[in-house]
């Protein structure tokens, strides 16, 4: 999920072909002709492609967008709108959830494991949802606090059922997980890519995992790759009410080729990498109180004890790197073993980009809370998810193939394996 050196090295994401320039947010999100219904956002105007529209139709998703558009269409007042937005919403999380833990009919005949159908669903609602033209007044205000409901239920942010301490099902030894993952990105390089993080979200939400300390009950949201949600907040609204009740979290996303890495820094500062509507940013990390901001927020996860372990195929590593501007000086360096003192952020070791601040934001959510000693938390990258060797061109490849589904499949047992390693080695539950 980061733009690492190491990856983009490998696949070439430094200058991608096909991307459109990177425009400034304001640009991106330019209002419409007053009384006009906003138009298609980048992201959005990619649902016209042909791979798009067959990983839809073959995962039974096609229908989504449609019927949701039919029950607004129904909507006589913003009330009943919100009503319409927050049920299709939630639906499709809990849709998406059930395909890929194998409840209900598949629907088609992609993979049940895949992590796209969801995605591609979700931008089918919105759009509907920004074009919408309905017959009663509805203010741009009214129409982003719709889109932004939208957004957090079918992600899953609504859906957080962790159990109350002594009560609500919550049995004694039961430890409790969030874990976090991301959409698919990088979508001008390769349009059928999938974000194994997210398939690690939709498989393991409201499982139990038995771990040699007990068993811990997971629960998992999404996130979009866009620069824009995070400086408005998105990730602390969704983390903030959950934090003090878990007993260890981790964000997840994909970095480099053929490994896991647990990061041990995360850095304050956005390197302009374009997120999912071409949009860059190249700025100190935006958060509430910037006087207090830390440069620099770093894992309390277990992470001895998780690359000690056999979780899988993929090694793990702890990775300590990250590059900064040493304090008194002007250019960025790299440190292979964390930042000195004083120094000013330029990456963490998961990169400058999103799963770099998703990292730092919930670290630093956690240290706000005065969390820090208490709850384990940090960041996990996977491996990149990989078509077969035959399997390697866009233009002409296919959606899918065996190998594919195997490293997707084998990434999401692996980080599975993870959580229970890292919820053993944390001690016994909080509270």
């Amino acid at each position: 999920m980061a733009p690492l050196r190491v990856r983009i090295g490998v696949l070439g994401l430094a200058l991608v072909a096909g991307l459109a320039a990177p425009t400034t947010a304001t640009a991106a999100g330019a209002a419409p002709p007053a009384g006009a219904a906003p138009a298609p956002t980048v992201e959005e105007r990619r649902l016209d492609g042909d791979v798009p529209q067959e990983i839809l139709r073959r995962s039974g998703f096609a229908a989504v967008a449609p019927a949701f558009a039919r029950g607004l269409g129904r909507a006589d007042s913003y009330r009943e709108a919100s009503a319409v937005v927050a049920h299709e919403g939630a639906a499709l999380w809990r849709r998406a959830v059930d395909r890929v833990q194998g409840r209900g009919p598949a629907r088609g005949d992609l993979s049940r494991d895949d992590d796209r159908p969801l995605y591609w669903a979700r931008l089918g609602m919105t759009r509907e949802l920004r074009t919408w033209e309905p017959g009663f007044a509805l203010s741009e205000r009214q129409r982003a606090a719709l889109l932004t409901e939208l957004e957090r239920a079918s992600r899953g942010q609504r859906d957080l059922r962790l159990p109350r301490d002594g009560h609500g099902g919550h049995r004694k030894g039961l430890k409790r997980v969030l874990l976090t993952g991301f959409d698919p990105f990088t979508l001008d390089r390769d349009i059928r890519i999938s974000n194994p993080s997210g398939a690690v979200a939709l498989a393991l939400d409201g499982t139990v995992i038995d771990t040699p300390g007990g068993p811990a009950r997971v629960e998992t949201a999404v996130f979009p790759v866009r620069w824009r949600d995070f400086a408005e907040g998105a990730v602390e609204r969704a983390l903030r009410p959950y934090l003090p009740r878990v007993d260890l979290f981790t964000t997840v996303s994909q970095g480099r080729v053929g490994r896991f890495d647990v990061e041990r820094t995360n850095g304050a500062w956005r390197g302009g990498f374009p997120d999912n509507d071409n949009v860059s940013r190249t700025e100190t990390v935006p958060v509430a109180d910037p006087a207090s901001q830390p440069q620099w927020t770093t894992t309390t996860l277990p992470y001895a004890a998780i690359t000690a372990a056999d979780t899988g195929r993929f090694p793990v590593y702890d990775n300590t790197r990250v590059t900064e501007i040493p304090a008194g000086g002007t250019e960025a360096v790299v440190r292979p073993d964390g930042p000195t003192p004083g120094s000013t952020a330029r990456e963490g070791g998961g990169g400058n980009y999103l799963s770099n601040e998703i990292a730092y934001r919930a670290t630093l959510l956690r240290d706000r809370l005065g969390l820090r000693g208490t709850l384990p938390g940090g960041h996990v990258h996977t491996p990149v998810l990989q078509f077969g060797a035959g399997n390697t061109d866009p233009a002409t490849g296919s959606v899918t193939d065996p190998e594919f589904v195997r490293n997707r499949l084998d990434i999401v047992a692996q980080t599975r394996a993870i959580v229970a390693v890292a919820v053993s080695a944390s001690g016994p539950e909080r509270g």
